[in-house]
């Protein structure tokens, strides 16, 4: 088996970071995709079969009764009939697709987007600090955020194919350089 270790580099406002990352952390990066498409899928496959999911109790009495700093807004959301019915629908199915995209390895950023949007709200509805802010609502959408930043469709993924899809004899991203924002 070869292994080698890949150099890092990146600058965000002016502030640099290095490192390396050993050639088996793909295993890796490859697992948290499948891992978080497993269970998103899951979580949503079971609300669609069983048709009973309804938020209007979460966003009404959860976030209000734990103290979370959003508590508003989640009453707000929760007593607009529109906006529930909006949810109602858009949770489970959000999960179904959110995993099936991490699974497959489709459209991977842009479902990891969405992914870590719904654990940011997941967090903030469900706020408990009693043992420090970060919590396994902050911690998987991290995760989310890291199968983003890593490309992770790109590694046993349908998004791999997708990027070298040819238009005019040019791949994909080259043509249409935003694609990169919803694949890899």
């Amino acid at each position: 088996m070869a292994t080698e270790e890949v150099r890092l580099q990146s600058t965000v406002a002016g502030y640099t970071a290095t490192g390396k990352l050993h050639t088996l952390s793909v295993w890796f990066i490859l697992a948290l995709r499948l891992m978080m498409g497993l269970a998103f899928f899951q979580s949503g496959f079971d609300k669609v079969l069983s048709g009973e999911f309804s938020a209007a109790g979460y966003l009404t009495g959860a976030a209000p009764n734990n103290g979370s700093p959003a508590a508003d807004l989640f009453v707000a959301m929760g007593e607009t009939g529109w906006f529930v019915d909006f949810v109602n629908v858009a949770v489970p199915w959000g999960e179904v697709l959110i995993g099936l995209g991490l699974i497959f390895g489709v459209l991977t950023r842009l479902a990891a987007f969405w992914g870590a949007f719904m654990m940011l709200m997941f967090y903030l509805g469900n706020w408990d600090i009693a043992h420090g802010y970060i919590n396994g609502d902050f911690a998987y959408m991290l995760v989310f955020l890291s199968v983003a930043a890593f490309g992770a469709g790109r590694i046993l993924g349908l998004d791999a194919y997708i990027e070298q899809y040819e238009v005019d004899g040019q791949p994909l991203v080259e043509r249409y350089p935003w694609t990169r924002y919803f694949l890899g």
